[in-house]
């Protein structure tokens, strides 16, 4: 570190080759002692852009679909990834995240195609965001708890009904500690927070956390903000949707897919 610089804030610190311990900024929305999602989405993709480091070729990720298999403790996690479809235009890779070297909690693929200059033919029906400067900070801290939480700048646009809105997501801490993160890393790690940019419920009423997160990008993002223009969905059978309009400041990027289990709080 350099005389005088203060050392940056980050979400996880390397304590080995594949394994990472989560900061205090990591912190759970749901409980104190679990993690958020979100940067652990971020760490699985940092972790296998690492995996693809040494490989010939450029392959970019068009998808990648996790499952989270339980609680995911505020605790040291160890990252795998293999390879279940290799090839040199298509590949599907598998990165499984286990806590404390325990069972896995989180099971990740993902699909990774050649790129190949299409610019001549991009485009997409969706309307670019409002720029984050145009839009007032919101302190979703206020609404939501949580060391992760309280790490992010945030603008929203004002809600006109429950259940749809629009933010911009942005970080000043690193991923992991004294290692650079690519922008698509550091922009998955924000992703997970669609679900409470657009809440259908009071959360300290009901609870409404996701069981997955599935990526579909048919850009890969640029820059330090991440664009979430949300729509939240509860059904009448405990079963809940939240979908997204993937941004970045260039425009549209993709999409995310949450589902939901709805459930009321004890007492709420």
């Amino acid at each position: 570190m350099t005389p005088g610089v203060a050392a940056r804030e980050s979400y996880y610190e390397r304590t080995g080759a594949c394994s990472y311990k989560p900061t205090a900024h990591a912190g759970g929305a749901w409980n104190a002692d679990e993690q958020h999602f979100a940067p652990l989405a971020g760490l699985v993709v940092h972790t296998v852009e690492r995996h693809l480091a040494a490989r010939p070729g450029r392959l970019v990720l068009a998808r990648i679909s996790y499952d989270i298999l339980g609680r995911i403790a505020l605790d040291e996690c160890e990252i795998t990834v293999e390879t279940v479809r290799p090839g040199r235009t298509i590949e599907l890779l598998e990165a499984t995240v286990a806590i404390a070297g325990r069972r896995p909690v989180v099971r990740a693929r993902a699909w990774l195609l050649a790129s190949l200059d299409t610019s001549a033919v991009a485009d997409s029906p969706h309307e670019r965001l409002p720029a984050p400067e145009e839009l007032t900070a919101w302190a979703m801290d206020e609404q939501w708890s949580g060391g992760y939480v309280s790490s992010l700048d945030v603008r929203r646009v004002p809600p006109a009904r429950k259940g749809r809105t629009a933010a911009w997501m942005s970080s000043p801490h690193d991923l992991v500690a004294g290692e650079p993160s690519s922008a698509l890393a550091s922009y998955i790690a924000r992703v997970d927070t669609a679900n409470g940019i657009a809440v259908q419920q009071d959360p300290t009423a009901w609870m409404f956390p996701n069981l997955d997160l599935t990526i579909h990008l048919h850009r890969q993002p640029e820059g330090p903000w991440t664009g979430l223009d949300t729509t939240v969905s509860f059904g009448p059978s405990r079963q809940g949707l939240t979908s997204t309009v993937l941004h970045d400041l260039r425009g549209p990027v993709g999409h995310a897919e949450q589902i939901l289990t709805v459930r009321p709080l004890a007492g709420g």
